[in-house]
């Protein structure tokens, strides 16, 4: 975190705020009165006000950043400004840039969206990573880019609240999916490539988090997830920044799904989703972009029905016309979202791409006087599990009936001669049979076990998960990361989308490290 900060260029960011680029946005104790709906930087929980919050109202989240730029049609000199002006590559398109060479442009939308009825805003640090940035020679600006982002809504916000201190507004740090995928192959002839792995991706995530939370974000939300394993990434590392720092920060999680599938564009369904991101422990979940709310309906119902925290919606105005632009008026939204309210669906509604802060007052005015979702009752512990598709263990039965998980055990080196053979000469793609087989045959989970003193397990693991998360047959059924060491475990876990069990650690290594091992897996998957 020090490395990352000393790094940072300061020196700009206290130009473009009047000298001050503090990283500490405690406020006065006495600056409003004690108890909901007030609230006070560094002396009220925000945990537990936006428990209150959730549960008295629907509050109201931001509408299109990249919308209300638009509209603007700003030119590549616009997006440059003076600092910029000699940038050895076009920029032009790069919105996040503009928190440097545009502050007033997105601190202005900002303020809009407040004034139309936002509880909490976005900031405008979609793409501002290491590995999005690359695309514009920016890595070496991410920390200024995200605390810039921050901060200008941190001022805005301030500012609102001040006019009105019994409707506080907060900053929700975003961060968007990157623009690569580490559950996806870029080349058709190989299943197994990858453009980006887990410890890349968790490692631009932290740096992302570091400068929003400098620059003064209340709430993290990892949005627009269109490959869990990325956002499985972003977890991670948002789990790191909270153990190091021992701050306690709400986290909000948003699905893509994109298209009348269902699924996300990595093939998980949304309560699939929802199974692989439990182990964040998020305070909100929800789905946003891809689909307009009307579109949306019968997935969010299904995702509000599986999840056992607070549930979101910011659904885009309506699916693209033939221009690429959104059709949906203010007034469509606020119809179509309301329907979402009338079911007690949702605890927030916002809205994504086409949506401008005159939807959002629509949406709030339809909306305001209906009853958010009640969290659901405390029930028994369930172990919920997830490949593509989601699995429950208690629903599992055998072919009579009777309660019954059938793990199939034939992608295990010691339980297959044929397995074990074509591991040897590495045909991964028929070993994919030998899986496909056992999911038709009955499988309710897949064993995976690369252990043999002639085969390096450690590549091997990684190899066949990759390969095996492109094979919709095989990977909608959760995996059984197998083996005796701890190195090919956690290895398998950094591919994995979905969540799998893990089989096995043990205290063989002793209590200390068999501690470590245990620590390491659940910051990837829940312990149910």
């Amino acid at each position: 975190m020090a490395e990352i900060r000393a790094k940072a260029n300061r020196n700009e960011s206290a130009k473009l705020f009047q000298g001050s680029a503090t990283i500490d946005h405690a406020q006065d104790p006495a600056l409003y009165p004690k108890g909901f709906p007030h609230f006070v930087r560094g002396r009220d929980s925000l945990r537990e006000h936006i428990t209150q919050l959730f549960t008295s109202r629907i509050a109201y989240y931001d509408g299109a950043m990249g919308t209300m730029i638009q509209k603007h049609t700003l030119e590549e000199e616009d997006f440059r400004g003076a600092r910029f002006s000699d940038w050895d590559t076009l920029v032009k398109g790069n919105n996040d840039m503009l928190s440097i060479s545009k502050p007033e442009l997105i601190k202005d939308i900002y303020s809009k969206y407040l004034e139309s009825g936002s509880d909490m805003i976005g900031t405008n640090t979609f793409s501002s990573t290491t590995i999005a940035m690359a695309d514009y020679k920016m890595e070496n600006l991410v920390y200024e880019l995200n605390y810039n982002g921050a901060r200008l809504a941190r001022i805005a916000c301030d500012e609102m609240t001040a006019k009105d201190p019994t409707r506080p507004r907060f900053v929700v740090g975003a961060i968007g999916p990157t623009n690569r995928t580490a559950s996806i192959s870029p080349d058709v002839e190989d299943p197994a490539c990858r453009n980006c792995d887990f410890d890349e991706l968790v490692e631009a995530y932290y740096e992302q988090v570091v400068a929003m939370m400098d620059g003064g974000a209340d709430i993290l939300i990892v949005e627009t997830i269109f490959d869990t394993l990325n956002a499985k990434a972003a977890v991670f590392a948002i789990g790191e920044y909270l153990e190091h720092t021992g701050l306690d920060i709400p986290l909000f999680i948003s699905g893509t799904l994109v298209d009348q599938s269902g699924r996300t564009l990595s093939g998980q369904t949304g309560e699939a989703f929802y199974n692989s991101m439990r182990h964040a422990k998020p305070m909100c979940v929800g789905l946003n972009c891809a689909l307009g709310a009307k579109q949306m309906a019968p997935f969010l119902k299904r995702l509000s029905a599986a999840a056992e925290c607070f549930v979101h919606v910011y659904s885009n105005a309506g699916l693209p016309n033939a221009m690429g632009g959104y059709d949906d008026t203010p007034e469509d939204m606020a119809r179509d979202n309301k329907e979402f309210a009338d079911e007690q669906l949702v605890n927030m509604i916002g809205g994504c791409c086409g949506s401008t802060p005159p939807h959002i007052k629509a949406i709030k005015e339809a909306t305001e006087k209906l009853l958010p979702r009640p969290l659901p009752d405390t029930v028994m512990p369930t172990m919920r599990l997830s490949g593509l598709e989601p699995l429950t263990i208690e629903d599992c039965v055998n072919t009579i009936g009777l309660p019954f998980v059938n793990v199939g055990e034939r992608c295990n080196i010691a339980g297959s001669l044929k397995f074990k053979k074509l591991m040897m000469a590495g045909k991964y793609g028929e070993a994919m049979d030998i899986a496909k087989q056992q999911v038709e045959d009955g499988a309710h989970v897949i064993d995976v076990n690369l252990d043999d003193g002639m085969l390096d397990g450690l590549a091997a693991m990684q190899t066949f998960i990759k390969t095996a998360v492109t094979e919709p047959d095989v990977s909608k059924r959760p995996f059984m990361i197998d083996s005796s060491k701890f190195e090919i475990v956690e290895a398998g876990l950094k591919w994995c989308q979905g969540k799998p069990i893990i089989n096995s650690i043990s205290l063989k290594v002793g209590e200390k490290l068999f501690i470590e091992h245990a620590n390491i897996i659940r910051k990837h998957v829940p312990l149910s």
